[in-house]
């Protein structure tokens, strides 16, 4: 009886320690707790400045790229960058990040001695 409590407690550990981190990473990417992004400005903030503000992916303000090239490149993926589907991002919320990045000015580059 005690390796089968043994098995079964171990396997709900498992189960625990994977699905957890899995939940909570999908809450922080999330719209604000009612299940709507609040604009285009919302949506870079939650998801795409995770990797577009720190380096991991390129720099998109000051290019002035047309929202129906973001949109193909976030339904689709492209290299390292994951596809994000419908039912992550809707349409209407894709089409307002992309217009977000198309008019966004370019950044003042990063000093080496400068503070984030």
């Amino acid at each position: 009886m005690f390796p089968y409590q043994s098995r079964k407690a171990c396997w709900r550990s498992c189960v625990l320690g994977l699905s957890l981190p899995l939940l909570m990473l999908s809450g922080a990417a999330s719209a604000d707790g009612d299940g709507k992004w609040r604009g285009g400005q919302n949506v870079y903030e939650k998801v795409c400045g995770h990797c577009h503000d720190i380096g991991v992916g390129p720099e998109l303000f000051g290019r002035g790229l047309p929202p129906e090239y973001i949109t193909a490149i976030v339904r689709n993926g492209f290299r390292a960058m994951p596809a994000f589907t419908a039912s992550y991002i809707d349409d209407k919320s894709l089409q307002e990040v992309g217009e977000y990045i198309q008019k966004s000015p370019a950044r003042a580059a990063k000093t080496e001695g400068s503070k984030p």
